[in-house]
C-alpha cells in the first residue's frame, strides 16, 4: 500500500496537477504523465511508467514521442545511470529531483515517489 501511494505521488503531485495523470497502478508498478523536455523544448506531459523492484533499485521509463522511450534509473532515490550513453546528472528542487541528461533533457520527478517505503 505505501509504494502504491509512492506512486500516486509521482503522478499527482500538486506541483503537476496541469499535467499529470495516473493511469494505473498495481502497488508497485505506475502509468501516467511526468513533465519532461527534449531539444531545448518547454517543458511538457510524458507517458511515463514508474517500476519499483525487489532489489531496491527504481526505472522511470519516459516515452518522449515516437517509439523512444528514455529509461532512468534510480538507487535510493538517486538517479544512477540511463538508457542514453551521454552524462546524467540531477538536483533537488524542493520536492522535485530535476534530472538532466546531457545536452538537453530535463526530467522532473517528485521526489518521494522514487524512495522506497
Amino acid at each position: 500500500m505505501i509504494r502504491a501511494a509512492a506512486a500516486l505521488v509521482l503522478l499527482s503531485s500538486s506541483a503537476f496537477a496541469q499535467v499529470s495523470t495516473l493511469a494505473a497502478t498495481d502497488g508497485k508498478n505506475a502509468l501516467g504523465t511526468v513533465p519532461c523536455a527534449k531539444g531545448g523544448a518547454a517543458l511538457s506531459s510524458c507517458h511515463a511508467e514508474l517500476r519499483h523492484h525487489d532489489d531496491g533499485t527504481t526505472t522511470l521509463a519516459v516515452g518522449l514521442g515516437g517509439a523512444e522511450v528514455r529509461s532512468i534509473y534510480f538507487t535510493d532515490g538517486v538517479p544512477t545511470s540511463s538508457s542514453s550513453p551521454a552524462r546524467i546528472s540531477h538536483e533537488t528542487r524542493g520536492d522535485l529531483t530535476v534530472v538532466f541528461i546531457d545536452p538537453d533533457e530535463v526530467y522532473e520527478i517528485p521526489t518521494a515517489a522514487l524512495k522506497r517505503q
